[in-house]
Parts: structure tokens; sequence; C-alpha cells
């Protein structure tokens, strides 16, 4: 399998948020700033690289009696040493995220991907799998983040674009996710349609 294509497919085809519709939790609850929603990106693009890593190393040696409980106690525990380097060297992003991180575990995206893609292939192309679906979902909540924060604040990663008065409050309230999502979901339905 072309390892170039595996990592497209996250990335645009199968795009975990866009086009899957997965892991909306942390997508619509962490979303309310650009930064905000690349730090739960990439916090858990980390968790699919390592766990699709580890589960393809030890695929065959796991009786599938046991598989999934084997599948999540590896992400528990590679969410549990995420966590406590967040803490340590980027509190800031620990106190904007706060329960988001620990909920990692149960996002569908990773257990989805430790079994339809780690326990089937090889470490490398289980690599790039992880890779490829973790940047689609830090792209996906990077620019969910952004046109919340750009429509509610007027800013993007914290730059003034125009001034706050203009912006619409809804956008960085809970609402604003479902509204900013189903438009972005609806353009990119429209680019990948001939």
């Amino acid at each position: 399998m072309n390892n170039m294509k595996v990592l497209l497919n996250g990335i645009i085809k199968e795009n975990p948020t866009f086009v899957l519709l997965l892991g909306m939790c942390p997508t619509l609850g962490t979303t309310s700033s650009a930064m905000n929603g690349m730090s739960m990106g990439l916090a858990t693009m980390a968790v699919l690289i390592f766990s699709n890593l580890i589960i393809s190393l030890i695929k065959n040696l796991i009786p599938d009696m046991v598989r999934i409980p084997s599948f999540i106690v590896v992400i528990a525990s590679l969410v549990t040493i995420l966590q406590m380097l967040i803490k340590a060297y980027a509190p800031e992003v620990d106190a904007s995220l706060g329960l988001f991180i620990p909920l990692i575990v149960v996002n569908c995206i990773i257990l989805g991907r430790a079994e339809a893609f780690a326990a089937k292939n090889g470490v490398v192309p289980s690599i790039f799998d992880g890779l490829g679906m973790g940047l689609g979902f830090t792209i996906a909540l990077t620019l969910l983040g952004a046109t919340r924060e750009l429509l509610g604040t007027g800013k993007v990663f914290s730059m003034t674009l125009f001034p706050e008065n203009y912006g619409a409050l809804i956008f960085v309230l809970a609402p604003g996710a479902f509204i900013a999502l189903g438009y972005l979901i609806a353009i990119i339905n429209k680019i990948r349609t001939p």
C-alpha cells in the first residue's frame, strides 16, 4: 500500500471531521479559538500515531477475545503520558482544553483506526495512517476554531482582523460550533463533489 496515499486519505478522502463525522465531542467543545482547535488536533494526532505504531507492533500477540480492551489500555496509557507532558510543559493548553484531553481515550477516531487499520497493517503504513488522520483532524479543528474565532471576535490566532464589536458572539458559544461546522461541511462537500 502506498504510504502517501494512506497519508492523504485521512486529510482529504476520509477526513475524520468533515467526511466521516467522527470525534464530534472535541470538535464542537474545543474549537472556540484556532489555538484551542490546533492544540486538541495535535494532541489527538500524537496519540493516533503512537497508538497505531504500538498496536501494529503487538497485533499478533493479542488474543482476539481481548483485542478491544488491549487497544483501550494502549490508548489510555498514551493519553495519560500526553496529559502529564501537557500539564508539565504547556499548562496554558491544559487550562484551556481541560477535561477534553483525558477524553481522547474514548475518541472514536483513535479506536476506529486501531481496529480498522493498525491491527491489519504493518508499522510504517500504520504510522502514515495515524499521521494522515491526525493531520486531517488537526486541520479540521483549526479551521473550525479559526472560523468561530474570526466570526465571533474578529481575531484569528489572537491577531485582530476587525474590531470585536463587529463579531457575532454566537460563534464563540456552543451553538456557533454547530452552525460553523454545518457550513464548513457543506462547503467541503460542494468542493469534493464534481
